[in-house]
């Protein structure tokens, strides 16, 4: 068993309002990013990362557009980032990660998903501690001293490298993303990353069962609707 993250690409719902609602998160996200780094992806190196991402989650090219030109036209909302930690279900740990224009209001629909499944919201700092901050970069291969003697030669600090079933994990620290993007993608031509992302990673996991599993179910379609939440992380297994 390797270290326990999302895979977003298993998350992209398959309905069309569901996948409306990922055009949606990624829209606001790369109207913010834009925003504070500007639209130009050469130079905006965290844009560039998450239009990658966008592309690969088949968010369409007239989404994209949309949100880099509200960011360079100075309309659109003032969005800001804000995060929510606490214990889900079966006393799992659980990160929600929003941008929101109205704190009020997101602090207030978060916290009713928490309570209708009789969780815990907690301060700051409560629960993020038992997360690592990382890069996860996923591709074929099968070579992992390769893989560990590239990022080396970089500089690129890495905190983990896994090999299982012909893919290659590398967790790196999210300071490193863009580094270590950049020296896989030099080092193995026509590299495809089936995982690509910056993710909140449990240090350990508690597994659930029972009824537990459909209360975790529950609460995540609950925070997922939630127009403000960008991401949830959690360390249930189940």
């Amino acid at each position: 068993m390797g270290r326990a993250y999302q895979n977003r690409k298993e998350s992209i719902a398959k309905t069309a309002n569901a996948k409306s609602k990922v055009y949606s998160k990624y829209g606001r996200e790369i109207y913010v990013v834009a925003k504070a780094g500007g639209a130009d992806p050469d130079g905006n190196l965290s844009l560039r990362g998450l239009i990658d991402r966008a592309k690969k989650d088949q968010v369409p090219t007239h989404v994209i557009e949309k949100a880099l030109q509200k960011a360079t036209s100075g309309a659109g909302e003032d969005f800001s980032p804000a995060r929510y930690e606490g214990f889900g279900p079966g006393n799992s740990m659980v990160i929600v990660d929003c941008l929101t224009d109205n704190p009020n209001r997101t602090i207030g629909d978060v916290r009713q998903c928490f309570n209708k499944v009789k969780a815990k919201l907690g301060t700051s700092g409560s629960v993020s501690h038992m997360f690592d901050h990382c890069a996860i970069l996923v591709f074929d291969g099968d070579d992992e001293e390769a893989v560990l003697e590239a990022l080396m030669m970089a500089d690129v600090d890495v905190t983990d490298i896994e090999l299982e079933d012909g893919k290659i994990t590398v967790f790196a620290p999210q300071t490193e993303y863009f580094k270590a993007k950049q020296a896989l993608s030099e080092a193995f031509a026509g590299i495809d990353f089936e995982v690509d992302a910056i993710q909140f990673v449990p240090q350990t996991t508690v597994e659930i069962s029972g009824d537990d599993v459909a209360q975790m179910e529950r609460f995540l379609d609950m925070l997922n609707d939630v127009d403000d939440v960008q991401n949830v992380y959690h360390n249930a297994e189940y």
